[in-house]
Formats: structure tokens, sequence, C-alpha cells
């Protein structure tokens, strides 16, 4: 009881800037900041109501082969919430991620990576015609526009018969394929970037998913 009194005080004596990891992390008070920096154990924190908060998974992926080729197809549920609507309301872009990653397991030593590559996607809303848009980052020339936000991240969502590999390149296996989805923020306008500085964490990602693959 004594070292945890000491520690206490310590701690009421520390300025703010001690507490920060804990305060600007979590959004806590300065209390709460003080009572887990005092825990002797691991807490993992609740999910925080964020700007992305919302539910954001991976509900299936596989890879088929087709002459030749690996092609990826994956089911991914994005976060939809009222933060996320106003902000590309207002003119702010969403950046949707989908991290690809193949490996060959090896005993006693690191996986040998084979492929590690990222679909990156955006999605902005034009405020003239009322619609949503998705563009990929390889051809920003090509883009989809939907009337709805929820038909704009159920497109998102679903990735068809993405080629990602020849087979000639992945030797013997089996391989592990993992899987990880991000969203995060990207363009804004400059009257805008102090404000959503402040206003959360907009960047955020899912769990691994992953598998190993036979052919």
């Amino acid at each position: 009881m004594h070292r945890v009194d000491t520690n206490i005080q310590r701690l009421r004596r520390a300025p703010a800037s001690a507490l920060w990891p804990w305060r600007a992390r979590f959004g806590l008070s300065a209390a709460l900041a003080a009572a887990l920096a005092l825990a002797p154990w691991s807490i993992t924190p609740a999910r925080a109501q964020g700007p992305l908060d919302g539910e954001f998974q991976i509900d299936s992926a596989y890879v088929l082969l087709d002459h030749d080729v690996l092609e990826l197809n994956a089911r991914v549920h994005f976060p939809d919430n009222v933060r996320i609507r106003n902000a590309l309301q207002d003119a702010v872009t969403l950046s949707f991620d989908v991290e690809i990653i193949i490996s060959r397991p090896r005993r006693l030593w690191f996986n040998a990576t084979l492929l590690d590559t990222t679909l990156r996607r955006e999605l902005t809303y034009h405020a003239v015609t009322g619609r949503y848009l998705v563009r990929n980052e390889a051809d920003v020339d090509q883009q989809q526009s939907y009337a709805t936000l929820e038909e704009a991240l159920d497109n998102l969502g679903h990735i068809d018969d993405l080629p990602i590999l020849v087979q000639s390149q992945l030797g013997p296996g089996p391989w592990q394929v993992a899987l990880r989805a991000g969203v995060r923020r990207g363009r804004m306008p400059g009257a805008l970037r102090a404000l959503m500085f402040w206003s959360g964490d907009w960047n955020r990602s899912s769990g691994w998913y992953t598998w190993m693959l036979t052919l």
C-alpha cells in the first residue's frame, strides 16, 4: 500500500505531459489516465467511439488459380457512421486499403515473403451531383459512381478476381496468405485541416485474416 500511495503522489506531481500518451490515445481524463498508468496489469482498451467507429472486419477471403494467375476474392465490412458521411460531404477524401501478403513458412526462421502489395482506393462525395465516387489510385482516370454511401462501401468491400501473382513466382508450397484492410483520411480542404487534426483518429485497420494456401 505504501508503494501505491507513493506512486500516486508522484503522478499527482507529474506534469500533464507525463500522462499525455494515455490521454491522447484514449481521450481520458487526467485522473483516469493516472489510474491506468499505475495498473500493474496489461489492459486491452475497448474500441474507441472515434470517427471511424463501427463494424470493421474481413468476412471472407480466398485465392483461385485461373490460367496460372492467382486471383484474390474477398469480402470486407467497412465502417459506416454519421461522422464518415459528414466528413465526405465536407469534401474530405477517405482512402480504403487492402494489404495482401503471401509468404512461405520456414522452420526456425522468418517466413519468406513472396508478395507484399496493397490495393488502394479512395472515396469522395460530389456535392453537385450528390453522388459518391470510388477511384482506384492505380487508375485515377476510371471511377465508379453511387447514389448512396452504403452502395459505395458495399462496392469497396467486394474484391472479385483481382490478379495478384503468377503461379511460377510461388515456388514450392504450401503458402500463407494474409489480408488486412484499412481506412484513413486522405485529402481535405485547407480550412478543415486544423479542425480534423483535433477530431479523433482517422486511421483504422482491421485484424489480419490469414489462411494456408495449397494449389
